[in-house]
């Protein structure tokens, strides 16, 4: 039961219940209120005033009329002798109150009091109830946040962005269910929104902890919604207590209407008091009746209007869907057509709000519009990322471009597209991208990184795009996040794909779209295909390098390649090749061959090879090879063979008739010994036998004069030869991992060698004269020198 003291706070000083009260409910607890204080009055007075005022009766005419006695004798009568004290009169007053005066005058006021309790308690009894009185308090508490939060009224007072007096922008969001000649149609725009650079919302600076506060309200209204749209207990409680109103309502008046004429002023008392009295009959007046009377009737009209109100409630709640709630007004009206109606107890508690104030709907949908939170965490993306932190985060790719790497952000920073000298955008995990017009700021722009990033693009900026792009990387993993519009790039020339492509057909829809792109001469697939897409096939007139990262997946058919034949590079990368597919052998103007991690374990049926007269680079790295074929020899233009990682324990003299060989990793075998005809490779700049177990070295490969990098960790070798002096241009020297005991002073005929580049022990080097570790260390500050010189 709610006492009259907190009923009132609740009515008048908490704004959050006067919001979910409606003109009805707080008119009827204004009845309420003043039932409250007949209630009271009535009491009061029938505390204080005499209840009843009983006279003997000698002659009761009927049970309303006493008439008195008289004789013909009697001239005079002045009056009746009852001869009664005044205790007997309060007896008599008493037990005629108890006994004869109608219960309905008896116990008016305390009736008065008990319905209007009832009434109070149905009105407020679900700001009380557990299951309701919780998402009551945190609904209000969210709704006043709202109401009173700057963002709201920046949104609401803002002009629309890219102002819609002109045709929308259109976007190219890649929605899977979208034919791909939509991405490739030409989607003009005009100069001037080329020149447009941000909406005035975002131009205005917005205080940090004002945009850290609505950040937190847009979270607190998801999990709110989530949490009170499950039911509709709210509504339902709020039914079943309009309708204890009603039906209270309908008992009052039944009963109350009927027995009001029960109050009268005159009430005959037949009390059996005569053996005490002398009197058996009284005649009593009811001092209050009038009154009561009088307030009976104003209480009874009051129960009608708070019944008829009642019965209004419950018709409006039954004839209307409150557990749908709609913001389609509002969405007309503002920039925001993307607020979801609501539903159950959500909406139910907007409805009831509306009644009050239809302004706090309209200002609380604004935390409901994803388009209002990207905007909201837009500005405070743009606040936290300033121009001067996004330059630190510029590095230089080995190409020595300067790119800028951002990683699970919620949006792009538009401080980025001031950053003019960029020429590579690298975006990962962020998972809601729509690329501006103002990326046409970034002249230098050729490479960009879309990495678990499914990214929208307006028009003008894909105009921009398509005339400078060059490079796409992208990766995914669901595939609806391969944005169609790359399919109308152009100008693309190097294209990286990253995903599983082989799940269902609609995967390999995705590729189709690769037939726009006329100038693309790099393709890299990174996926796990059965078989090669018939698209890339189609891709042969100007492909020119072809990259399959199968990771580990059977690639079978192959068949078709043969048919790409302005191929120079083509990369099988973990296909599971075994054997190899000759066709790739026709490929005559193949300059590159990469078959690495392939499970192969010979080269015999790879005679074939021998036809491509163009190819200078064969590498057959993390396979199972045990034996190099003579044939090896007849790759005359070869000039870099990779090795490595197999199992190869003889080298035959055939190879060392590859006189262009410029590189040559032999690493990671099981070599015991290097023939002596490796002197025959003059072009040699490169070698690597690490991790073999070559005892000796011969004398032969220091004729090999150009060699810049010999690597021979990790072998048994004993002694190096001093004729290692001969080799002036080495730069690196790797003799980690071997049984040597000194090094050759003649290591100070090496001049371009430093200490960073000669990886041996501590121990070993320290064997070295100190003018030997000085010279190699003294280049090595030299060209420390000169480096700082050149970054000057």
């Amino acid at each position: 039961m709610i006492p009259v003291t907190e009923f009132r706070y609740l009515a008048e000083t908490k704004p959050g219940y006067r919001i979910l009260k409606p003109w009805w409910d707080v008119f009827n607890d204004y009845l309420s209120i003043v039932m409250l204080m007949i209630a009271v009055f009535g009491g009061t007075l029938q505390i204080t005033q005499d209840k009843m005022i009983c006279l003997p009766c000698k002659r009761a005419v009927n049970d309303d009329i006493c008439e008195a006695r008289t004789t013909p004798n009697t001239l005079e009568l002045k009056g009746v002798q009852n001869e009664l004290d005044r205790q007997q009169y309060s007896y008599i007053d008493a037990v005629c109150y108890e006994s004869t005066l109608h219960w309905f005058a008896k116990y008016f006021p305390y009736l008065v009091l008990f319905h209007t309790l009832i009434f109070l308690a149905c009105s407020n009894f679900w700001f009380k109830f557990p299951r309701t009185s919780s998402k009551l308090e945190h609904f209000v508490s969210i709704l006043l946040k709202c109401f009173n939060s700057p963002w709201t009224t920046r949104a609401l007072s803002e002009t629309v962005v890219e102002e819609r007096d002109s045709k929308p922008l259109e976007k190219i969001n890649g929605a899977m269910d979208q034919k791909t000649s939509t991405t490739s149609k030409d989607v003009e725009a005009s100069v001037p929104i080329l020149q447009q650079t941000r909406s005035k919302i975002e131009q205005g600076i917005m205080d940090k902890k004002e945009g850290e506060q609505a950040k937190a309200l847009f979270e607190k209204v998801k999990k709110f919604r989530i949490h009170v749209e499950e039911g509709d207990i709210i509504h339902r409680l709020y039914i079943r207590q309009t309708i204890i109103k009603v039906i209270m309502f309908l008992v009052i008046i039944s009963y109350a209407g009927y027995y009001v004429f029960f109050i009268r002023f005159n009430v005959m008392c037949a009390v059996e008091t005569e053996k005490v009295t002398g009197y058996s009959t009284f005649i009593c007046a009811h001092p209050l009746a009038t009154l009561f009377k009088i307030l009976a009737s104003f209480y009874i009209s009051l129960v009608v209007m708070y019944g008829v109100i009642s019965v209004y409630t419950l018709c409006w709640m039954l004839r209307r869907s409150l557990t749908r709630y709609s913001f389609e007004s509002i969405r007309e009206d503002s920039r925001y057509s993307d607020i979801p109606d609501l539903k159950n107890d959500f909406a139910f508690m907007l409805h009831m709000t509306d009644q009050y104030d239809p302004l706090y709907s309209k200002r609380f949908a604004v935390f409901l519009s994803e388009v209002s939170e990207n905007k909201l965490r837009q500005l405070n993306l743009n606040n936290e990322w300033t121009l001067e932190k996004l330059r630190q985060h510029i590095t230089k790719n080995p190409q020595e471009k300067l790119e800028l790497h951002l990683c699970m952000l919620s949006g792009v920073p538009e401080t980025v597209f001031d950053l003019v000298e960029l020429e590579g955008l690298k975006l990962e995990f962020i998972p809601d991208v729509t690329i501006p017009p103002i990326i046409a700021k970034l002249s230098n722009l050729r490479e960009l990184w879309l990495y678990h990033t499914p990214a929208k693009i307006e028009s003008a900026a894909l105009i921009f795009l398509r005339e400078k792009l060059k490079s796409l990387h992208i990766k995914f993993t669901d595939i609806k996040e391969i944005p169609l519009w790359i399919y109308s790039l152009k100008n693309l020339s190097e294209f990286y794909l990253t995903g599983n492509l082989s799940a269902d057909n609609s995967r390999h829809i995705v590729l189709d779209g690769l037939r726009e792109l006329k100038r693309l001469k790099v393709l890299r697939l990174k996926s796990n295909l059965c078989k090669l897409p018939q698209v890339v096939i189609d891709l042969s007139a100007h492909l020119l390098k072809l990259s399959v990262n199968n990771d580990g997946t059977k690639l079978t058919v192959l068949n078709n390649v043969k048919k790409m034949v302005n191929l120079s590079e083509l990369e099988l990368v973990r296909c599971d090749l075994e054997p190899i597919p000759t066709p790739i052998f026709s490929l005559h103007n193949l300059q590159e061959i990469n078959l690495k991690d392939n499970n192969l374990k010979t080269m015999d049926d790879m005679i074939t090879i021998q036809e491509l007269r163009r190819l200078v680079c064969l590498k057959l790295w993390y396979n199972q090879i045990a034996c190099i074929p003579p044939w090896i020899g007849n790759l005359n233009n070869l000039e870099r063979l990779y090795l490595n990682r197999n199992k190869i324990e003889e080298l035959p003299s055939q190879l060392f008739s590859c006189l262009r060989l410029r590189l040559l990793d032999l690493s990671h075998n099981n070599l015991t010994s290097i023939p002596a005809n490796v002197g025959l490779l003059h072009n040699l700049q490169y070698f690597a036998v690490t991790a073999n177990r070559i005892e000796t070295l011969p004398m032969e490969l220091f004729q090999c004069r150009k060699l810049c990098t010999l690597l021979l960790g990790n072998n048994c070798i004993e002694t190096l030869s001093s004729r290692v002096g001969e080799l002036s241009g080495l730069t690196q020297l790797e003799l980690r991992g071997n049984n040597l005991d000194c090094l050759p002073v003649e290591l100070s005929q090496c001049r371009l060698l430093e200490r960073s580049g000669l990886v041996v022990e501590n121990k070993l080097f320290n064997t070295l004269p100190p003018e030997v570790k000085e010279q190699l260390l003294g280049v090595e500050k030299e060209s420390v020198k000169i480096s700082q010189m050149n970054e000057h």
